[in-house]
Formats: structure tokens, sequence, C-alpha cells
């Protein structure tokens, strides 16, 4: 891996895209632990889908902080051409996959009113995000990118 390995443009964009999705994760976590209910509400949740995540179990927060802040940490490092990004990425891919099983299967989300059932495949799609993202930052450290 050549040291001189110039920056291909679409890192900054990858980079760029990444922060300002998982920056809002970041948000959606800060707002929903400190405001809970009343965020929630102002989200335009129903009170079955609140009473819903108030009662999430503790340990859920783990998986939950992984996927959201191992995010955030990523897109930062992606964009400081860090190989840590790649580490960072992996961790919000097992925090997000472990998420999607709780909220899928082991403890189903009640059902989304009328206007919202797109909202029922937001889990899957901050799976594949992850997923890619992951690749994404794998595949820069491979290639010479990432230091």
């Amino acid at each position: 891996m050549a040291a001189s390995t110039k920056t291909p443009w679409h890192l900054w964009l990858v980079g760029g895209l990444s922060l300002l999705w998982n920056g809002f994760g970041g948000f959606d976590f800060i707002m929903t632990t400190t405001q809970g209910e009343t965020y929630m509400r102002s989200a335009g949740m129903t009170q079955p889908m609140i009473d819903y995540f108030m009662a999430m179990p503790t340990w859920m927060y783990g998986p939950w902080i992984l996927g959201v802040w191992g995010a955030v940490a990523g897109s930062i490092l992606l964009l400081m051409r860090s190989r840590w990004a790649v580490t960072a990425f992996a961790l919000s891919v097992v925090g997000a996959v472990v998420s999607l099983i709780y909220q899928k299967f082991i403890n189903p989300m009640p059902p989304l009113p009328e206007g919202m059932q797109a909202m029922g495949y937001m889990s899957y799609v901050i799976v594949v995000i992850a997923v890619f993202l992951a690749w994404y930052a794998w595949t820069m450290r491979k290639a010479g990118v990432l230091r």
C-alpha cells in the first residue's frame, strides 16, 4: 500500500453523506433518550409506538449505542482517512443487526398507523446502509486509501 495513494472523489461524497445520515441517527438517539415521549410524539409516533420504545429493555441500549455511535465514528474516521473506520462501521453493523432482530423477531413493534407503513422497512434500510458503509471502508482500506 503506497503512502501516496490518491484519495478518490467518491470517498468525500460517501463520507459526507454517511456523516449526514449517521449524524441524524445520533440526533435521534440524543433526542429520544433526553426528551423521550415528547420527542417521539413530535415525530408523529402513536401512543402504542411510544409505549413500545419506552418499554425497551435496558440491554437493548448496548446494540443501539453501538449501531448509532459506531456509525457516527465510522463516518468521521472515513473522512479522516483512518483505517479504524472499518472497525467502527463493523461495530455499527453488529448493533444494527441486533436491533433489527429484536424489533422484527424477539419483540415486534406494534402495527404502524395508516400512512406510516413504510417506516416498517426502516430497520432493514439501516442494516443495508451499515453493511454498505462497512464494505466501502474495507474496500478503501484494501486500496490503501485509509491509513
